[in-house]
């Protein structure tokens, strides 16, 4: 018997170094709704130690209903081998869907790797880093 019975993941929030460079990336990658944004406030003294100012952040509501935040403290690279986030997998409906987003980030400039199936999974993944260096990833079911 588990010791927490949690429903999943409610929420996610990355430090980045830079709020405005960093909105403006997941603004125009995936465009959700801002359900908090204190962005605006980030310089503003003591609002980075604020959590009832959500520390100057963001935070979108993704269409599954889970919560993804950035939060404006970070103050070195992002480097995925040490301890910590090592990247980042958003869903989309299709392996269709990673070609069409290969393609837009293509069109946007942003850097990516090629899509790349994993039979043994039963996925595809596109990846590709923030302005921070994070790995971010697409993932689709192969079916």
């Amino acid at each position: 018997m588990p010791l927490l019975d949690s429903t999943g993941l409610a929420h996610v929030r990355l430090t980045v170094t830079d709020i405005r460079r960093s909105k403006d990336f997941y603004d125009r990658v995936f465009g959700w709704p801002a359900a908090v944004d204190a962005s605006g406030q980030a310089d503003e003294e003591g609002v980075q130690d604020s959590p009832e100012r959500f520390y100057g952040g963001v935070v979108y509501q993704t269409p599954e209903g889970t919560l993804f935040g950035l939060r404006p403290v970070g103050t070195s690279a992002f480097d995925s081998s040490t301890t910590g986030l090592d990247h980042l997998s958003f869903a989309v409906g299709s392996a269709d869907d990673l070609d069409r987003a290969a393609a837009a980030l293509e069109e946007a400039g942003i850097e990516h790797g090629v899509v790349t199936r994993l039979d043994d999974a039963g996925i595809a993944i596109l990846s590709f880093q923030d302005p921070d260096g994070i790995n971010l990833e697409l993932t689709a079911p192969l079916t």
